[in-house]
C-alpha cells in the first residue's frame, strides 16, 4: 500500500528544465486537484477506436484532447510538480475495459482525478477513508451494457524506470503493461445489486439513448 498523503516537497528544480515555457506556465495555473479536475473536463475526449494512442502530458497539452489513462498520466505529472506523489488507481472490470484515475491523498483521506465519458466516473473529493471506500464509490455508476468494477489496484509510477510517462512524444506502452500486470485486490459484490443497476441502467438509455445517467447518490463526493 502507498505512503500516506503527499511527498513533503514538491518536484526538484533540476526536473522543471524538462518542461517546455508553456508547460510549466500550465502546470502553474493548476495547483490543485480541482484545477486539474477542471481542465481535464474541460478537453475533449479522445475518442479512439482500437487503442491506438496512449500519450503523456505533453503530448496532451499540445493536442488538447484526452482519454482517462492519458488523463491520468497527466494528472500526475502536473500534481508532481506540486509535490503529491504519482500514484494512479486501475479499476479493474468485468469486461476488461478498465478505468485509471489519478490518486491522492490528503489530511489522510482518499481523492482522485479522471476523465471519462461517463459523468460519474470523473474524479473524487478526498473524503474517503479507504481505497476500498473510494472504489465503491465508482461501483454503481461503472455499470453500463457490459462493465462492473471486480478489482483494483495502485501503481506508483516512479517504479517505472524505462519510459518517460511524463513527457515522451510518443506512445507509452509500457504503463499500460505495468497496470495489467501488476496485483489487484478483488472487490467482491452483490449480484443482486448489480442486477438492479444494470436494468436500471438499460431502462434509461432505452428511454434516453443519447444522455449519460446521473442519478447516483452521493455525487456531493463527486469533484
Amino acid at each position: 500500500m502507498p505512503p500516506p498523503d503527499r511527498a513533503a516537497s514538491p518536484a526538484p528544480k533540476e526536473g522543471r528544465g524538462r518542461f517546455t515555457a508553456a508547460e510549466w506556465r500550465l502546470i502553474g495555473r493548476l495547483r490543485t486537484p480541482a484545477k486539474v479536475q477542471a481542465w481535464l473536463r474541460g478537453l475533449p475526449y479522445n475518442h479512439e477506436e482500437r487503442g491506438e494512442t496512449l500519450r503523456t502530458f505533453r503530448s496532451v497539452a499540445r493536442l488538447g484532447t484526452a482519454h482517462c489513462l492519458e488523463a491520468a498520466l497527466s494528472a500526475a505529472t502536473i500534481m508532481e510538480a506540486h509535490g503529491y506523489r504519482p500514484w494512479v488507481l486501475d479499476l479493474e472490470s468485468i469486461d476488461d475495459l478498465d478505468h485509471v484515475v489519478f490518486l491522492f491523498r490528503e489530511g489522510g483521506r482518499w481523492g482522485t482525478v479522471a476523465k471519462s465519458r461517463d459523468p460519474g466516473l470523473f474524479g473524487r473529493r478526498p473524503v474517503f477513508r479507504s481505497l476500498r471506500d473510494l472504489v465503491w464509490s465508482y461501483f454503481d455508476p461503472y455499470i453500463d451494457m457490459t462493465g462492473r468494477i471486480n478489482g483494483y489496484g495502485v501503481l506508483d509510477l516512479r517504479t517505472l524506470r524505462r519510459v518517460d510517462w511524463r513527457l515522451s512524444g510518443g506512445n507509452v506502452w509500457a504503463v499500460q503493461t505495468a497496470l495489467i500486470e501488476m496485483p489487484h485486490r478483488r472487490l467482491r459484490s452483490s449480484d443482486a445489486r448489480y442486477a438492479r443497476w444494470h436494468r436500471r441502467y438499460e431502462e434509461f438509455r432505452q428511454r434516453f439513448p443519447d444522455r449519460k445517467p446521473v442519478y447516483y447518490s452521493r455525487k456531493e463526493t463527486w469533484i
